[in-house]
């Protein structure tokens, strides 16, 4: 069974405070997929594309008036970035010590950005977006999935478990599409093509290795380059499907990967859903597609839908733990829900 057929959040978590969110996480996924999250709430350096800046190797980022640009050798942005991301594989480190879980058999997941939106959202030094030069692109996704490589292990020694990776691609569609705005008017920034796309997510995957998710919450996913890639499996939002996504989530099962259906909700809701309503959900998915409910316990994970960053803490923890719940119930007796 994969890794990602269980429950888990995505990554991005409300508050400022690395701590005490490793202390939920683990505590309500320790058992299913806990997850190092990311706190955008501590701005500059903490925020996805951030992030990347304590990832990449031999490649610094500088602040920029419309986000980050690269830069000739690191500064305090970059130092910022691999401060707190250090500050959050501490946190985690103690809590898994904490719960026991240090040699286990359970899993831990890292995100991180993908190729593609990392391209589509960091600036050259003209102000371009880098996906604009074929060069810089291929450098950022080696520099990335190198960086990542290193991450996993480091973290896989400190843990003493198993660490799998996600990689958000929440500008995959408009990459693809042609729909990213340009500098100007006059400098509109040309699709990728999608063999191009495909081929850098499975460099990425490759160079990362083991077990390597894709998130996406955009609509109108680009479904080619997500069914040709080697990908392992795919997170998406499953509360408006459309009948074509239904029939490419059932070809993206069928390959043998797995699907992490984001249904929980991010933000609290005016009534919390029960555990058997969100399991019933992701069952209802797989019956109209017509697989067996035994897919639910081998091929479906469960998550939240995006947006937990600006949720609240109690109901961080909430959707957390009907997560954990739901993801039980559909491996423990999938044909009773």
């Amino acid at each position: 069974m994969s890794a990602f057929a269980t429950g888990t959040g995505l990554g991005s978590w409300p508050g400022t405070s690395a701590r005490a969110a490793a202390e939920v996480v683990v505590g309500e996924l320790g058992g299913s997929l806990a997850h190092l999250v990311e706190l955008p709430g501590r701005g500059v350096g903490a925020d996805m594309i951030g992030r990347a800046g304590a990832l990449l190797v031999d490649i610094a980022f500088d602040t920029a008036p419309r986000g980050y640009r690269l830069v000739a050798r690191p500064g305090a942005v970059s130092r910022r970035a691999a401060s707190l991301l250090g500050e959050d594989v501490d946190a985690l480190e103690e809590a898994w010590e904490v719960a026991g879980l240090r040699g286990s058999s359970h899993p831990v997941k890292v995100q991180a950005v993908g190729p593609l939106t990392l391209a589509a959202q960091v600036e050259l030094a003209n102000g371009h977006r880098a996906i604009t030069d074929p060069g810089a692109v291929r450098d950022l996704a080696a520099s990335l999935a190198e960086g990542l490589k290193t991450h996993r292990a480091d973290l896989s020694r400190r843990l003493d478990a198993p660490v799998v990776v996600q990689l958000d691609e929440p500008s995959l569609t408009a990459a693809v599409t042609g729909r990213l705005a340009g500098v100007t008017a006059l400098s509109p920034v040309a699709p990728i093509d999608e063999s191009v796309a495909t081929a850098l997510l499975d460099t990425c995957v490759e160079d990362i290795g083991g077990e390597v998710l894709v998130h996406s919450c955009a609509s109108d996913l680009p479904w080619n380059v997500l069914q040709r890639s080697t990908i392992t499996a795919l997170a998406l939002d499953c509360t408006a499907l459309d009948s074509a996504d239904y029939d490419q989530i059932g070809a993206f099962v069928d390959s043998g990967r797995t699907v992490v259906m984001g249904l929980v909700p991010a933000l609290a809701p005016a009534r919390v859903p029960a555990v058997e309503e969100l399991a019933a959900s992701a069952a209802a998915i797989t019956d109209r597609i017509g697989f067996a409910r035994s897919i639910l316990a081998e091929r479906v994970g469960i998550s939240p839908v995006c947006g937990m960053a600006g949720a609240s803490a109690a109901w961080a923890r909430t959707a957390s733990g009907l997560v954990r719940k739901v993801g039980v119930a559909l491996v423990e007796d999938p044909g009773a829900i």
